[in-house]
């Protein structure tokens, strides 16, 4: 039988496979429950939450997100539907749109934000002491560029 990894990149590979799966399970679930919000859903939010303005352009979150351009745009939808969000023109080319952060988009946000964070540092960032945080967040800086 054709062996792929060494024992150590098994692991390592396996264990960050396994591991991202049943902690995005996890974080999809406590965030729904708690915020009424998907994991994506969140996620752009907290990308406007992040600008200074509030707003991106749709093809910018896209970019930025593991979901297609239409799927942004549906998201978009529906946290449009929800009021925590809203499409304006991009006036400076004509084409395209923004989405931007509502005041009700900025507090549902902020309040998923807060419980999130604690279900975070509770679910995984408490396993590991500061000094393997740091270790941790150099290692995944190294791939952000691949």
């Amino acid at each position: 039988m054709a062996r792929f990894f060494t024992r150590a990149e098994a692991a390592a590979w396996g264990g960050f496979l396994t591991t991202h799966g049943r902690l995005s399970k996890r974080i999809e679930e406590n965030l729904r429950r708690a915020a009424g919000l998907s994991h994506a859903e969140y996620e752009v939010l907290l990308r406007l939450y992040r600008e200074k303005d509030g707003r991106l352009r749709i093809q910018d979150l896209a970019a930025r997100s593991v979901l297609t351009h239409s799927g942004t745009s549906r998201l978009i939808d529906r946290l449009e539907r929800a009021g925590l969000v809203t499409r304006a023109d991009a006036e400076e080319d004509g084409r395209g749109a923004y989405a931007v952060l509502t005041e009700d988009g900025r507090e549902h946000f902020l309040q998923a934000a807060r419980q999130h964070t604690a279900f975070v540092k509770e679910l995984f960032l408490s396993h590991f002491s500061p000094a393997e945080l740091e270790m941790m967040g150099s290692f995944w800086a190294r791939l952000e560029d691949s």
